[in-house]
């Protein structure tokens, strides 16, 4: 008859620490998952939305923009906007979002809302009507009739590689108006305003990605909720009251 050992001492356990830890983590995510739900299920209340009911995944490279920042792109692609104007928020949601709470919250009329898209990969997201399925993979699998049509864009790419780069400038400048063909009055605005968010590292391919559409480094620096170790710049192809280019 073979001897039983008893395995039982083996087994690790976690201390009461460790469980309380584990037990808050699962609190936690399963608050975040109520969150949405109820947020799918009011879809447009006009309520104030957060940034916190979306929990950052590192692993998609998903980093919230804190709130300061998020108020200065928004309030930068609603500048000289009506209903007739279009804006694309590429991988860039707590920019989206804070868009979405100025317009709720200042009660914007209706000839001065523009038509705004979010393309973004998290399929969380797709519980807001502007929600378009976006993969910088195959940066042109998008709605044809997107083309050359958006005035205001902001694109934040959500790699710091050369491929992932330079696909998402492909789509910028796929979205992006034909040159000479502004909403403004003013000729010296662009066809289409256009802000880059992406790490200092990516200076010199950034100018030279989307030098066709007239992006500069400027002064702004953008400031991540979480913080980041990457220094991050912000690059546009127009001067601003929060930001001038640095060259």
């Amino acid at each position: 008859m073979s001897e039983i050992h008893d395995d039982d001492n083996d087994i690790p356990m976690l201390s009461g620490s460790a469980l309380e830890a584990l037990k808050e983590f699962y609190a936690d995510r399963d608050a975040k998952e109520k969150e949405l739900e109820n947020l799918k299920a009011k879809k447009n209340t006009g309520d104030i939305l957060s940034m916190d009911t979306f929990t950052e995944n590192w692993n998609d490279s998903q980093f919230w923009y804190s709130q300061e920042t998020a108020d200065i792109f928004a309030r930068e692609l609603l500048a000289k906007c009506d209903n007739n104007s279009r804006i694309a928020v590429i991988s860039a949601p707590s920019a989206f979002v804070q868009l979405k709470n100025i317009i709720a919250s200042t009660s914007m009329p209706a000839d001065k809302t523009p038509e705004i898209f979010l393309l973004e990969f998290d399929e969380r997201f797709s519980i807001f009507p502007e929600f378009v399925f976006y993969d910088y993979k195959f940066p042109l699998k998008l709605p044809p009739s997107m083309k050359g049509t958006i005035d205001h864009i902001i694109c934040d790419p959500p790699f710091l590689s050369e491929d992932c780069q330079t696909k998402a400038a492909l789509t910028a400048r796929w979205l992006s108006k034909p040159s000479g063909v502004s909403q403004s009055q003013s000729t010296s605005d662009p066809a289409s305003r256009v802000i880059v968010c992406t790490g200092e590292r990516m200076n010199t391919l950034v100018n030279k990605l989307y030098g066709p559409l007239g992006i500069h480094t400027t002064t702004f620096e953008p400031v991540h909720a979480k913080g980041l170790s990457n220094e991050f710049y912000c690059y546009a192809n127009f001067e601003c009251d929060n930001w001038k280019w640095k060259d």
